[in-house]
């Protein structure tokens, strides 16, 4: 995407990041520049905290890391790993930032798995004034200030729950039959992802099936799907180097539960991509309401996915108080995508969709988050003078 900003500021420490953020009228962070919205937006200063320490202090005995804002995710799995901690899950590319992914509410999938955002214990935030605060889980308004959009100021640092190091084994499986989509799906292993190209009659392409236990070995059909006779890309014809290892070969977590390989690019980031997400008990209806759209959408996708995700108890989340499906559509770049988006929309609306915040969705579209109310007075009271806000922000806070 093209940025509105007048300048971009690299601070280099703490002290110089509190002087660009009340040096500016409006400011705005930035993370891995992975959002497909303008949720990073700002006509004001973009502040990067790339030229930052990339500090990571890891409390092996209390299972807690204390992280640099502009950490990648990739970077971070290896120290952890080596210390014999993980994050509990990962996102499908390993090269996002960490606050930039909490900030926006970004996941991975698995039923027992909530989002990346949920690991988060604590945080360090640089208000309008140039003052910084830590706020840890229990403080009133913690849980309103973890997705939050960088609405409230600049996050650089948080701490996050870690569990102990594990081994993930990934299958993937070929032609999953439309009548074997269920709930139960997503509960048949620790992450699972199916794929669809949206084609009429829909079927379903590939599961992804990345198992922690119980799967040391795969059966040659499950679901009514075949166990895929070599390694796959999620978007058809891409090459199959880019990806993580397939065919039940056990590996370190890091390098499994993301779709991608850190040491690869994956995407040129031409495409455009879109997430709603539901209550998981809306998944078939959800999918048999979308399915007469199958000739429109079709034509415009290069790959979409279905992910699970468990409920959390933050105001923003996508997954707040509601275990949850994610419908993620990867749209060629064009500009027909805007007007397929409002038919979506208005087929899911019966479902009380919530948009993914990095992602595409139209302008129109109705809001399901209870909270919003409460996220607004946070951020009013954080940044009376809306010296983080941009016009996404405003556009959100519009619906409260």
């Amino acid at each position: 995407m093209t940025f509105s900003a007048s300048q971009v500021a690299y601070p280099t420490g703490i002290d110089e990041l509190r002087r660009v953020v009340t040096a500016s009228e409006r400011v705005h962070a930035i993370g891995s520049k992975h959002s497909f919205s303008t949720v990073a937006d700002t006509t004001g200063t973009l502040v990067s905290l790339d030229h930052m320490p990339p500090d990571i202090d890891i409390d092996t005995a209390g299972s807690r890391a204390r992280v640099a804002a502009a950490v990648r995710y990739g970077e971070l799995a290896f120290k952890l790993d080596a210390a014999g901690l993980a994050v509990p899950n990962m996102a499908s590319l390993p090269h996002i930032s960490v606050a930039g992914a909490v900030a926006t509410g970004t996941h991975g999938s698995g039923n027992a798995n909530q989002s990346l955002s949920a690991s988060v214990a604590g945080l360090d935030l640089t208000l309008a004034s140039g003052d910084v605060i830590s706020l840890s889980r229990g403080d009133e308004g913690f849980e309103g200030s973890v997705v939050a959009l960088g609405a409230l100021g600049v996050v650089s640092s948080l701490t996050l729950d870690l569990v102990p190091a594990f081994a993930i084994r990934q299958w993937v499986y070929d032609g999953l039959p439309v009548d074997s989509l269920s709930e139960d799906i997503f509960a048949a292993a620790y992450s699972v992802s199916v794929f669809t190209s949206w084609r009429d009659p829909l079927v379903f392409d590939h599961v992804w099936v990345k198992a922690a236990a119980g799967w040391e070995t795969a059966p040659a059909t499950w679901q009514g799907a075949r166990l895929a006779d070599g390694p796959r890309h999620p978007v058809p014809g891409m090459p199959t180097e880019f990806t993580t290892t397939q065919g039940g070969v056990p590996g370190p977590w890091h390098a499994r539960l993301p779709h991608f390989r850190a040491e690869f690019t994956p995407s040129a980031g031409e495409e455009i991509q879109t997430e709603y997400l539901l209550p998981r008990s809306a998944l078939v209806p959800a999918v048999a309401a979308l399915a007469p759209l199958a000739p429109r959408i079709a034509p415009l996708l290069m790959i979409s996915e279905i992910r699970s995700v468990a409920a959390d108890s933050l105001w923003l989340s996508m997954a707040y108080e509601r275990d949850t499906i994610g419908l993620h559509f990867t749209w060629r770049p064009t500009p027909a995508v805007a007007d397929v988006l409002p038919l979506i929309e208005a087929a899911l609306a019966p479902f009380s969709p919530r948009a993914h915040w990095g992602k595409v969705f139209s302008p129109s579209m109705s809001f399901s988050y209870p909270r919003l109310d409460d996220f607004t007075r946070l951020a009013a009271g954080y940044d009376p003078a809306g010296k983080f806000r941009d016009s996404f922000t405003d556009a959100v806070l519009a619906r409260a």
